[in-house]
């Protein structure tokens, strides 16, 4: 599966090479899209970037919506790609890269890459599954490399949607389900601070795990909202609805703080309905 995922994605590369049909890009390599979209390229759509000049560039989607310049690194949006992957999947990225709500995860590399360019702000788009929308922004928002597990540090919150990367309201909730400072697990290498277990094992995803989470955007895709089990596994944004609703549409992207538009809700890319 994990090869196949590779070859597709090579695939569309090579397409974009020779044929230059991902909106004329051409020869020309960006470092990201708010490069894309400082050249006058305002189209939602995949672009072929390039963070580092050492490094083959990749594919990527472009959100021009929202004040532009948004490069977004996770989406899930039917259900249909897998999320339960294994380290070299998730570092190396996998789903497709075609259509404007197709779910991916960009890969911990080339997002590491990404950040590593400057200072950089996460917004997190959340939609239920009666269509009610809300957001998350945090400011510097850093991965550390590989030799660090990719540990996740971020900044300030601002939003309606809830600081659930922090942990919660009160010590307790912060101090084991804090996300901040915490290296990436999956289900073959356990980096959280769960004794007992795996906590990306036990919530079908790789995630930045404390003992185990607040949130969970690699969840399992539960296509009801509330659910129940002995694990609550689906796609969680506790400070909005609890830890058993799992969410409809979400997408994590990033850009360089000085485009923050702090006024917009969702970006269009979000799906309608």
């Amino acid at each position: 599966k994990q090869l196949q995922d590779l070859l597709y994605i090579y695939e569309l590369q090579l397409k974009d090479i020779l044929e230059n049909t991902y909106h004329g890009a051409k020869s020309k390599l960006f470092s990201d899209c708010s490069a894309v979209f400082d050249r006058k390229k305002t189209q939602n759509g995949y672009y072929r970037i390039r963070p580092r000049a050492e490094r083959e560039p990749f594919l990527v989607y472009c959100d021009m919506s929202d004040g532009g310049g948004w490069t977004v690194i996770q989406r899930r949006s039917h259900g249909k790609e897998n999320f339960n992957r294994n380290w070299d999947e998730y570092k190396l990225g996998f789903g497709k890269f075609q259509g404007k709500n197709d779910e991916y995860w960009l890969g911990n590399e080339h997002i590491y890459d990404l950040l590593a360019q400057g200072e950089t702000l996460l917004k997190i788009d959340l939609m239920d599954w009666h269509g009610e929308r809300r957001y998350a922004i945090y400011e510097k928002f850093q991965l550390t490399n590989e030799q660090d597990n990719y540990r996740l540090w971020f900044g300030t919150y601002s939003g309606n949607a809830g600081d659930a990367l922090s942990g919660g309201s009160n010590f307790e909730e912060q101090w084991s389900a804090s996300h901040r400072g915490m290296q990436f697990t999956t289900s073959d290498k356990d980096h959280d601070r769960f004794l007992g277990g795996n906590c990306a094992l036990e919530n079908k995803g790789g995630w930045w795990f404390n003992r185990c989470h607040a949130v969970n955007l690699n969840g399992r895709y539960y296509k009801a909202g509330s659910y129940s089990g002995s694990h609550d596994d689906g796609i969680v944004w506790s400070t909005w609805h609890g830890m058993w609703y799992s969410l409809k549409y979400t997408a994590m992207k990033i850009r360089p703080p000085f485009f923050v538009d702090r006024e917009s809700g969702d970006g269009e890319n979000s799906q309608d309905s």
